[in-house]
């Protein structure tokens, strides 16, 4: 269960990504972010009304924060990585953030790596460089296929990488802390980012313009279904049923799978496009399995 629910999770957060890309909206990656947010948060809402305030003040106080940081500032780089970038190598940037956290707690807690984690360190690292190096995929928008629209992307995707690993780093201090269940702590991380995005979600008309033929609210709605509800419940499920660097490694498969909506999205990854993805699994199995 533990491994379908990982493997099943990177699926859906690829093709809920996949989605947002082809989404024909002038909207900005914070006003998307906080569409998505609040749909979200709207699905959840039974939880956030039986939330206990009384009980756990602080944790809560803590997700509320974790989420400003991870979803409402992490989610909006990605988005705008996602936008400029596509699917494949935004989700191979991704990759970064096993090795970022394993690098932080060196740094900041003093712990040890052995060997074998930096070789995978490595090798994520020369995945990076080499999406770096590819050119954007023939649906970008002329706009950001611009020399200086792609650094943007990377280091946007950089960014959400590292807004991500801090979230999530205050996100399992709660859990480890508290008696919050994992679906709580998810749910209050979604309200902490719509909270903090509420300044920017201000809407002329649905999604703004241009208004296509075909209807975007089922597009919408099902990838929030499967990148923010369904990504998040099948997580939980792999760190609850898993060893933390099995749970890791299943969910940074990411980058493989985007080689399936590659075509879709008229993006040519070719042979180093997928030694970059595998470069970036590799890397990210033995890292956090080391």
């Amino acid at each position: 269960m533990g491994w379908l629910a990982g493997l099943i999770a990177a699926l859906a957060w690829t093709l809920a990504s996949s989605l947002w890309r082809g989404l024909a909206t002038s909207l900005t990656a914070l006003q998307l972010n906080g569409l998505k947010n609040g749909i979200a948060c709207l699905l959840l809402l039974p939880v956030l009304l039986t939330l206990p305030w009384m009980q756990q003040p602080a944790g809560l106080v803590l997700l509320l924060l974790s989420g400003g940081v991870g979803i409402a500032l992490g989610d909006s780089f990605y988005l705008a990585a996602l936008r400029r970038l596509g699917t494949r190598r935004t989700l191979t940037v991704e990759s970064l953030a096993p090795i970022a956290a394993a690098i932080g707690g060196v740094v900041g807690l003093g712990e040890q790596l052995p060997h074998q984690a930096w070789i995978g360190a490595a090798l994520v690292t020369v995945s990076v460089l080499v999406v770096a190096r590819q050119g954007p995929p023939d649906a970008t928008v002329p706009r950001d296929q611009s020399a200086t629209s792609q650094r943007l992307g990377l280091i946007c995707a950089v960014l959400a990488v590292l807004c991500g690993v801090s979230g999530a780093a205050l996100s399992r201090s709660v859990l480890t802390q508290s008696d919050l269940t994992p679906l709580q702590s998810a749910a209050t991380r979604l309200l902490g980012g719509l909270v903090l995005l509420l300044p920017w979600l201000r809407f002329n008309t649905p999604f703004a313009r241009p208004r296509p033929r075909r209807a975007r609210w089922p597009r919408v709605l099902l990838a929030t279904l499967l990148g923010t509800n369904l990504g998040i419940l099948l997580q939980q499920v792999v760190l609850q049923r898993l060893p933390l660097g099995l749970g890791v490694t299943l969910l940074s498969t990411a980058p493989v799978m985007a080689l399936l909506v590659a075509g879709a999205e008229g993006d040519h990854p070719r042979l180093g496009g997928v030694l970059a993805s595998l470069l970036a699994v590799s890397g990210v199995a033995l890292a956090v399995l080391s």
